[in-house]
């Protein structure tokens, strides 16, 4: 297959609003790939490389090469070059990335250069996401979406899948099976905007500390141990503490779902960055991290997915002990769950997630069995520069880079940057009032007099080397422009560093 096939089918999907259309392009094109193409193609048009990371970034494509007058290459090219570029390491590796960047990039014409860009910089924004390409591979295989449904709990892998699905059809996925030792799609939580809320749902209900740690999945069989993370990736060389916990548990074959966490001496939870940093290949081992476990999916030989939670809950209890559980309670009314939920936060986590004990384990998707509630902080900041949007925002000013008042410095304190939250009316309105305020441009920023004011809404903030500030916000997203207010009544940055100390 010709990579400018798989170009044609993104700008096909890009260009149509409606899912039938996506669909119907998507699976057209997996149909007329090989079988060996066929995770290249899904992974691509989900954004993503099938190496995740091979070391590309913009530094290392700012500088590219005059494209191709026609289009040459083909997937299993790519794909190959992406693999090569990926395995680089040791003296002299970057120099031969960004030789083998520019090679790559040179054989493209300008469409699959502009693809190729997009992609390596994760900006592949197209719509082909989720539940839209779970229903191109059913269509394509000619099975029920149902049926990929199901074998993604079980195997976390679409890509993978769709060559099942295309090969073997619905006799392959039904074959499907959770395996010790390999990653399946973990299960996701939705918000709630109290703990009242969360209970509309279901009552008794599990009130688990919601906490500020890195997510893993932990696979034992006998003295063999894995680890992965929240995206499927292996960390277990790198967390040989979690490992060691995990080979002293009682089980023999296992899988749980929780949290690798840094504490303090007295339980409460290092910031996030602290917990995050153990997770780099270079990171000192001097923080050792705490595995919290939450939920068990397989215990010895039997898989535990389809039973309620509170069927595992008890399994949870024989197989883990309570210094490695997350702490949980079972309410029966809102007051004891607001309890829980102060009592998390007094013991420095996030909040809370209110868990329905009769809901089985939906790996890899977020509903409403799951509903984790978190205290709203909000700032009042103001708006420095801004950013041209990509996809759908393309032409419109989108990533607003936001400043609190330093009154003791030059004027401004970066925190961060967020596109979240906005509107199509708030970024027509935007694009029109910070183009009326732009002193000028650099790249694909454009700075602005900082006279807008906007409420970010945001979860928590975190050390930052990358803004003079020394902070950074959490989960930004917009909730509203104040034009009640001047930039001089914005929040300083003494209110943010205040916020930062209280820890939250």
């Amino acid at each position: 297959m010709r990579l400018a096939e798989v170009v044609d089918a993104s700008a096909a999907v890009t260009a149509t609003p409606a899912r039938t259309a996506k669909v119907a392009a998507l699976a057209a094109l997996l149909r007329a790939a090989a079988t060996e193409e066929v995770a290249a193609v899904v992974r691509w048009l989900a954004g993503e490389l099938t190496q995740r990371q091979i070391g590309v970034g913009w530094a290392l494509l700012r500088d590219r090469p005059a494209p191709a007058a026609a289009s040459s290459l083909a997937v299993a090219e790519v794909e190959a070059a992406f693999a090569a570029i990926g395995a680089l390491a040791g003296a002299g590796s970057q120099t031969a990335r960004r030789q083998a960047v520019r090679e790559l990039l040179a054989r493209a014409d300008a469409r699959e250069q502009d693809f190729l860009v997009r992609l390596l910089l994760g900006d592949l924004r197209q719509g082909a996401l989720g539940g839209v390409m779970v229903a191109a591979v059913a269509k394509a295989a000619g099975v029920p979406s149902a049926e990929i449904r199901r074998a993604l709990t079980l195997r976390g892998d679409l890509a993978e899948l769709a060559g099942i699905a295309l090969r073997d059809g619905a006799a392959g996925l039904a074959s499907v099976r959770l395996q010790v030792g390999r990653p399946l799609a973990p299960m996701l939580a939705g918000t709630a905007r109290d703990v009242a809320a969360a209970l509309e749902r279901s009552v008794p209900a599990a009130v688990d500390a919601k906490l500020d740690g890195a997510r893993i999945q932990l696979h034992r069989d006998g003295d063999d141990v894995a680890i992965f993370t929240r995206t499927l990736d292996d960390v277990t060389s790198r967390l040989p503490e979690v490992v060691a916990v995990a080979r002293a548990l009682p089980g023999r074959a296992l899988v749980l779902d929780g949290e690798a966490i840094a504490l303090h001496e007295d339980g409460r939870p290092e910031p996030f960055q602290v917990t995050a940093a153990r997770f780099s290949t270079k990171a000192l081992r001097s923080v050792p991290l705490t595995p919290l476990f939450f939920d068990v999916l397989h215990l010895d030989g039997q898989d535990l997915l389809d039973i309620p939670l509170s069927g595992r809950a008890r399994a949870l209890q024989d197989a883990v002990a309570a210094e490695h559980r997350v702490d949980r309670a079972v309410v029966d009314d809102v007051e004891h769950a607001e309890r829980q939920f102060d009592a998390a936060l007094a013991a420095g986590h996030e909040g809370v997630v209110v868990k329905d004990l009769e809901a089985p384990y939906a790996a890899g998707r977020r509903g409403s069995a799951w509903l984790k509630v978190k205290p709203v902080h909000t700032l009042d900041l103001v708006v420095l520069a801004a950013e041209w949007g990509h996809g759908r925002r393309r032409g419109r000013l989108s990533n607003l880079h936001l400043g609190a008042r330093d009154e003791a410095g030059d004027g401004w304190a970066m925190l961060g940057k967020t596109f979240k939250g906005l509107t199509d009316e708030m970024l027509e309105w935007q694009t029109e009032r910070l183009l009326a305020l732009e002193t000028g441009r650099q790249g694909i920023v454009v700075h602005v007099r900082p006279e807008l004011v906007v409420e970010v809404a945001f979860d928590g903030l975190q050390r930052s080397p990358r803004y003079a500030s020394g902070l950074a916000l959490r989960f930004a997203r917009v909730k509203r422009y104040r034009d009640d207010k001047t930039a001089t009544e914005a929040d300083t940055i003494v209110t943010v560093r205040a916020l930062a100390a209280g820890g939250r």
